[in-house]
């Protein structure tokens, strides 16, 4: 549906309805993904923001030199393709608005079901003039920035959730405003006597990484990777205040296609299960794989999943020996050992 959302995105420039930029103007294009195809007539040169490391390297692969995070100010126009999380799609409207000079245009672009038509009419209540047009099961809409857009974009920004009292997230990443039930269960088997290095395997914004230092104080070093920049953007700053003392490294990697370089003597993992509203084991499953690579003879895997996903075949094709700690009615802590 990305795709099609892309197509969404540019057809008022190709159709004519908008105006095409002036040559040699600057776009900031938030939520870029690769396999756009902008209209010939569109010189703009575009500034790709992606955060998902896997998205990333595609649009790196397409030599659209993506960065992570926004960056800049003064841009001509924005292009934001909008997403499933109705606070991220909000804060790419605030970022944008933020660092596009008054008078510049703002084009969003998504599918019915990403929000696009209720941010029409929250635009609107703000006060803005903006446009629509459907195309590609999709919706796009445009308005220009007002001279001061400062209420706005304190509107539209999400605030800063803080989880348990202490764990400070954003909207957008995974499980942003509770622990997930499924990593709690995993943290209530973590080990009390670790004394080794570990790997925390989509890490998220850290909660694992710090009750494992917490359950064994005298954890050597924990590395942290995640493929979601915002959310490794949170365990580090997470660690660094609720763990100061602990050696930490952060890793900002797609473990389906980017293994670790190091060994460890620990794994822990609770590995996506989706893509999209799709059930993917396959993630799970290949994370696995990088795990017993990634772990030195006689190290552990501690991993949690959905009960219902087959992942006992693949840890025994990997490991020397596996087994289940615990279960609930939803989840399953499996152990394997290298």
């Amino acid at each position: 549906m990305s795709q099609e959302s892309l197509k969404t995105l540019f057809h008022p420039f190709a159709s004519g309805v908008l105006e095409q930029p002036e040559e040699g103007a600057r776009y900031l294009f938030l939520g870029a993904e690769a396999g756009f195809a902008r209209p010939a007539e569109f010189p703009a040169a575009l500034s790709c923001v992606q955060g998902f490391r896997g998205e990333f390297l595609k649009l790196q692969a397409a030599h659209l030199d993506p960065k992570p995070q926004a960056e800049g100010e003064d841009f001509d126009g924005a292009l934001i393709l909008f997403g499933k999380h109705r606070g991220e799609n909000e804060a790419r409207v605030a970022e944008a608005l933020s660092r596009v000079k008054p008078g510049g245009q703002i084009v969003i672009g998504g599918g019915k079901e990403d929000g696009v038509q209720p941010m029409r009419k929250r635009l609107f209540g703000l006060g803005l003039e903006v446009e629509h047009m459907p195309k590609y099961h999709g919706v796009a809409l445009w308005f220009n920035v007002p001279a001061d857009a400062s209420a706005l974009i304190a509107s539209l920004k999400p605030a800063e959730v803080v989880v348990e009292g202490r764990f400070r997230t954003v909207a957008g990443i995974f499980s942003h405003d509770h622990v997930d039930d499924g990593s709690e269960l995993l943290a209530s088997r973590l080990p009390t006597d670790f004394d080794g290095n570990a790997a925390d395997f989509g890490a998220g914004w850290g909660y694992l990484s710090v009750m494992l230092s917490e359950r064994s104080s005298r954890t050597a070093r924990i590395d942290l990777f995640e493929a979601d920049h915002a959310a490794l953007e949170c365990a580090k700053a997470n660690l660094a205040a609720i763990r100061p003392n602990l050696t930490a490294r952060f890793f900002w990697q797609d473990l389906t296609r980017e293994p670790p370089k190091e060994k460890y003597d620990l794994v822990i993992m609770n590995p996506p299960f989706h893509q999209g509203h799709a059930a993917e084991p396959s993630l799970g499953q290949t994370m696995i794989a990088t795990a017993a690579q990634a772990l030195r003879s006689g190290g552990t895997l501690l991993m949690v999943a959905n009960r219902g996903l087959p992942y006992e075949q693949t840890l025994a094709a990997n490991f020397r020996e596996h087994g289940e700690t615990c279960r609930n009615a939803r989840f399953k802590v499996l152990w394997a050992k290298r």
